[in-house]
């Protein structure tokens, strides 16, 4: 592992394999009674959130607290940030404060990787997404889940996603977790496509190692996995879409559309979901959708990177053994 987890891009394969296969490992000590390790006994992590978030900073704080870890929480409404202070001096705050590790979500993209390389904090930092740019930890969760449900628990230590066909639909443009999750992906072999309409996919996007496609219904039919992405109407300064009704009947997820994915295919979303636009009720409540799964694997995960990062190394046993 390298010292910081920035982008979903840094990740090679076997990076990439050895979390995913580590977060098995607390998947089943979350089987457990117990479910705590001792592994960040003694260390002290903040979850430093500029941004509101519920899944992501709760799942963080379960998987900072089943490692043993001291828990410092910070938001950046009722701080001093709401007086105008400036990340570098939170960040010296911290590091003064004798911080192992930071988990920064800032709606500015970049700040994790100038907190990282900025030398105001000593410490490794851990992206919970930034702006429209990276959510690692989410394409991390969103593979683990992935992995589990087509390849199996066991089946799949060691395993990546090759040949496994994985669609992305919906509001690309403002989707942190869809550029997070298009490269991972990639990484693991997985084949994506994106799903949207023209105004929603980002300039640039014919670059990215995907294909793209404006027509939901031929997607579907050898897709492995549906992945259903929130439209992002804070982050839109603009119309990019007539009415919300005619965005669902193009984009939007039913039980007649679902009805077209092959048989063992799985829906996935990273909530907050809007039920009636990009995924109806009958959809999201039915045995095919992951999103629940995705919120428990979320902790697993996260306790693996946190592990990797802070507690791991070649000569410890992971956990369980």
């Amino acid at each position: 592992m390298k010292r910081h987890l920035i982008s979903a891009a840094d990740l090679t394969r076997d990076d990439a394999v050895h979390i995913l296969d580590t977060a098995e490992e607390m998947a089943r000590v979350g089987d457990r009674t117990v479910k705590k390790l001792p592994a960040l006994r003694g260390r002290t992590v903040c979850n430093l959130f500029f941004e509101d978030s519920t899944r992501t900073r709760i799942s963080f704080e379960a998987a900072e607290k089943r490692l043993s870890a001291d828990v410092i929480n910070f938001a950046a409404k009722g701080s001093s940030v709401s007086k105008g202070e400036s990340l570098k001096d939170t960040a010296q705050t911290l590091a003064a404060m004798g911080v192992d590790a930071v988990v920064i979500r800032h709606s500015a993209s970049g700040a994790p990787y100038r907190l990282a390389t900025s030398g105001w904090i000593d410490a490794p930092v851990i992206n919970a997404g930034d702006g429209t740019h990276q959510h690692p930890t989410q394409a991390l969760l969103d593979a683990f889940t992935m992995r589990r449900r087509l390849i199996g628990p066991d089946a799949g230590l060691g395993q990546d996603l090759a040949g496994k066909h994985v669609t992305i639909v919906g509001d690309v443009l403002h989707s942190r977790v869809a550029r997070s999750n298009v490269d991972l992906l990639h990484t693991l072999g997985a084949h994506v496509t994106l799903v949207a309409p023209p105004t929603l996919l980002p300039v640039g996007a014919g670059t990215w190692p995907c294909e793209i496609s404006y027509d939901l219904d031929s997607a579907l039919p050898k897709a492995d996995a549906v992945m259903m992405l929130r439209v992002q109407r804070e982050r839109m300064n603009a119309a990019f879409f007539p009415t919300e009704r005619e965005y669902s009947r193009r984009y939007g997820l039913d039980a007649d559309r679902m009805a077209k994915m092959p048989d063992h295919a799985i829906v996935m979303h990273p909530g907050p979901m809007v039920r009636g636009m990009e995924i109806t009720a009958e959809v999201a409540d039915s045995d095919r959708c992951t999103v629940t799964e995705q919120v428990a694997n979320g902790v697993f995960t996260r306790m693996a990177v946190l592990y990797l990062l802070l507690g791991g190394n070649a000569n410890e046993p992971t956990p369980g053994q």
